[in-house]
């Protein structure tokens, strides 16, 4: 299952490492605050080196959209849930709007006006077009 959530770096927690049948490997556990009415804290981990190393760029209070996978496993009667992050971005805040295509550079410009009903009542003759 793959979630989005927008949420704010709190706190990285230590790397783990080791070493299994496949060979060496590495982990990082990290807490984010969800942007929301009610934030809620959330443990999310990376994998890998290169996960490892990209979450290190990040400052604690970044604003981040990170994509997510859920899962859970069942060992020993008991279950555990594990939301592992695969893609980390920085959150683009609004900036200037963009312009419209269909809207030209001159669109809007007042000087030399083809308006015919433009300045044309203010001598108080001809307010009305009938």
């Amino acid at each position: 299952m793959a979630v989005d959530i927008k949420c704010k770096l709190i706190e990285k927690l230590q790397v783990e490492s080791g070493n299994s049948a496949r060979g060496p490997w590495r982990k990082q556990n990290f807490i984010v605050e969800t942007v929301e009415t009610y934030p809620r804290k959330i443990c999310m981990n990376v994998w890998g080196d290169d996960k490892v190393s990209e979450l290190q760029v990040y400052a604690v209070g970044e604003v981040l959209n990170i994509s997510v996978n859920i899962e859970s496993r069942e060992f020993n009667g008991r279950w555990y849930t594990d939301v592992r992050a695969w893609r980390i971005q920085r959150d683009m805040p609004a900036g200037a709007p963009v312009q419209d295509p269909g809207m030209g550079a001159g669109y809007g410009s007042g000087s030399g006006s083809s308006d015919p009903f433009i300045g044309a009542g203010a001598d108080g003759e001809g307010d009305l077009p009938f």
